[in-house]
């Protein structure tokens, strides 16, 4: 069962649709009770990574996520701020972030005619093989809404992406995912992705 964590933040239906369409078990889980019982998580997320914070320590999911996470490996994958708030903190904000991983969320410095933020179709490098890459097109087409990012040298990460430079855009960690793009938005290879997850 595939639980995706509803604190208030990102859309969850979006993900739900693609499971759904995909045959593959999956819940919405606003209570600790309703984590019991789950093989992975999806942590979604859009805003601020303060405001993220906030509303997953308001939910008391917190202590529940990490336990899961940390002590017990359930697969997790973050998306978009979902990914960025497993960082042990960001320069958009003063909070803590979930520490999952060692590493800072940077901000990106507009220049060389790059608007922010980051905002349509990229390609990512894959660095690692990885199965959650398997079956997806070769240009690896992702959407990406964010003006903040890991470093591509961060901890975990496992692709990249340019845009004015190159930043950390795919982690892993043990069981720890994250995806700085949004596979609800990417059409076939983000279904692709979401699949792959399901089955690791």
């Amino acid at each position: 069962m595939i639980a995706i964590v509803d604190y208030g933040l990102g859309n969850i239906r979006a993900f739900g649709n693609i499971y759904r369409r995909l045959g593959i078990s999956f819940c919405f889980a606003s209570t600790p009770n309703e984590l019991e019982g789950a093989t992975h998580l999806i942590l979604p997320g859009v805003g601020s990574f303060d405001y993220a914070m906030e509303r997953l320590n308001d939910s008391g999911l917190k202590d529940s996520l990490t336990e899961l996470v940390l002590k017990k490996k359930v697969p997790v994958l973050g998306i978009c701020v979902g990914m960025q708030i497993m960082a042990a903190s960001s320069d958009e904000g003063s909070s803590e972030g979930l520490g999952w991983l060692d590493a800072n969320v940077n901000k990106f410095e507009s220049r060389d005619g790059y608007p922010l933020p980051h905002m349509g179709w990229n390609n990512l490098k894959v660095n690692q093989a990885e199965k959650l890459f398997s079956g997806l097109d070769d240009d690896l087409r992702f959407y990406f809404l964010h003006s903040y990012h890991f470093k591509d040298d961060a901890d975990g990460v496992i692709a990249t992406a340019t845009y004015s430079k190159t930043i950390g855009c795919v982690i892993k960690k043990e069981n720890i995912y994250g995806i700085q793009c949004h596979p609800e938005k990417s059409h076939h290879n983000g279904v692709a992705l979401l699949k792959n997850f399901a089955e690791l």
